[in-house]
């Protein structure tokens, strides 16, 4: 019968108990294991040289070589041990491969973070002689912990998310699995190994067996601080929202400036490109618009030293913008499907025609207040129409526009005068003109209608929004 998998990839980080279940992986007949086999600073091991015949250098030149020789090894399955700071040249090799097993080590993060700083400190990172144990209390640091889990969960969440989106498994296993003998005979016959262990390795010692009250110098401290981390994620908003591409073709160059206007749909658009083509002294038609990622990427290089910029508007005034530009007035930016199907679906009390004799500031308000509990299902993907650009969170969109080029700048509407000021300074400008005033929200403006029901209703659509940009109450 064809084995399932052709090598193995051990993922896992210092101190998790890598080295124990290496040991027992190679007591298996059948099952090799080839160390830390992508370690920048060795290969292998510390006081090895090569691999399978393969040195340092032959690796560092071609990392694909030394996994085709893995693949290739007789007498059984190979594989080796893949930490967040090994060579990235290997990663998507091995998790695109559906034939490379992938085992996930975790240990408790603390336990791990603090006998990470107990090996530093005695330099003892292995333990096969109790009798030359090296003891140490370490000081727990709060900040160098959260820069420690946060590089833990990032990739953590990218295997996962690798992982689903490739339709494969990995062979989960704990810190507190290490000793159990029927666990590592599990992980054998999940590689396709026939062999089984009656009982596991014993040269390997646990280095730090005590209590972390007894490791850490300041644990009170420690479980004060830690008392401040969300583990959990309790305040994690959930988003549903799709990911969004950078829309490229709606960006603005100067006609002779030397800067990128990137506009958030239903953000603030007229003023910066009048602003932009007052630089100049030309007509707001004339601007550079619609290029491609290519042209965009040349007229880059042709102007080093140039900034991008982008514009945010409150949360309160976009959604108002949206609902009067996209839904509510005929114009050029009106979709009659999507106003159609808000009034016949959603039920939403928007007039069928506009202008609407009946429509007035008291209807407005409500039809607003409709609109917003519409986004917030539509945000949360409980809609079957797809999230409008125009009021997408302007967190996704400036996500999206990363992908090509991330703003260098980020402006609030309601301070644009003096950054616009200072970035034309910048690039030359010293008298640059203000920026026009931002026109009229038609059919009634935002401030004859809002009150404290739609800041909250706003703020329940768009929190992340409100949370990453610090965003407080409009006006």
């Amino acid at each position: 019968m064809t084995a399932r998998f052709d090598y193995f990839v051990i993922f896992a980080e210092m101190r998790t108990g890598s080295n124990f279940l290496e040991a027992n992986l190679n007591a298996f007949e059948g099952i090799t294991c080839h160390g830390e086999a992508f370690n920048p600073h060795f290969i292998g091991y510390p006081n090895r040289t090569e691999i399978l015949g393969l040195s340092q250098a032959q690796r560092d030149d071609d990392p694909a070589r030394l996994i085709g020789a893995i693949k290739a090894q007789e007498g059984g399955i190979g594989g080796f041990r893949y930490f967040h700071d090994h060579d990235p040249r290997v990663l998507d090799l091995m998790l695109d491969d559906p034939r490379c097993a992938k085992i996930v080590l975790r240990r408790n993060p603390i336990d791990s973070f603090v006998s990470w700083k107990i090996a530093q400190a005695t330099g003892q990172w292995k333990l096969t002689n109790i009798k030359r144990r090296r003891d140490s209390k370490v000081i727990f640091d709060a900040a160098e912990f959260a820069r420690y889990l946060a590089a833990l969960q990032a990739f953590q969440a990218m295997l996962h998310n690798r992982l689903q989106t490739s339709g494969q498994t990995a062979f989960h296993v704990h810190y507190d699995d290490l000793r159990d003998v029927a666990v590592m005979n599990g992980l054998a016959r999940h590689l396709g190994c026939a062999a089984r262990l009656a009982a596991l390795d014993a040269s390997l010692k646990p280095q730090n067996p005590e209590p972390l009250e007894s490791k850490v110098e300041n644990y009170d401290e420690m479980v004060r601080a830690l008392a401040r981390h969300d583990f959990l994620d309790l305040g994690r908003s959930p988003n549903f929202e799709p990911r969004r591409s950078a829309a490229v073709p709606g960006f603005v160059t100067g006609a002779r400036a030397p800067l990128l206007f990137m506009p958030i749909p239903s953000g603030p658009q007229a003023a910066p490109r009048g602003w932009l083509a007052a630089l100049d002294g030309v007509r707001e038609a004339d601007l550079p618009t619609r290029l491609g990622q290519g042209a965009l990427r040349r007229w880059m290089r042709r102007n080093p030293g140039h900034r991008r910029f982008t514009v945010l508007r409150h949360p309160v005034a976009r959604a108002h913008a949206a609902f009067c530009d996209r839904v509510l007035v005929k114009g050029p930016g009106c979709d009659r499907e999507l106003r159609r199907t808000l009034r016949q679906v959603y039920k939403l009390p928007i007039p069928r025609g506009w202008p609407d004799a009946g429509y007035d500031l008291a209807a407005h308000r409500a039809a607003f207040v409709a609109f917003l509990g519409f986004l917030k299902a539509n945000l949360a993907g409980q809609t079957a129409l797809p999230v409008d650009a125009h009021w997408a969170t302007q967190a996704a969109l400036i996500e999206g526009m990363a992908q090509f080029g991330a703003p260098d700048l980020i402006l609030r509407e309601a301070e644009m005068a003096p950054w616009l000021t200072a970035l034309a300074r910048q690039v030359g400008y010293p008298d640059p003109p203000p920026p026009p005033p931002p026109a009229a929200t038609a059919p009634f403006d935002l401030a004859a209608i809002h009150d404290g029901e739609i800041e909250q209703a706003t703020r329940a659509v768009y929190l992340r929004d409100y949370t990453l940009f610090g965003f407080g109450n409009w006006r």
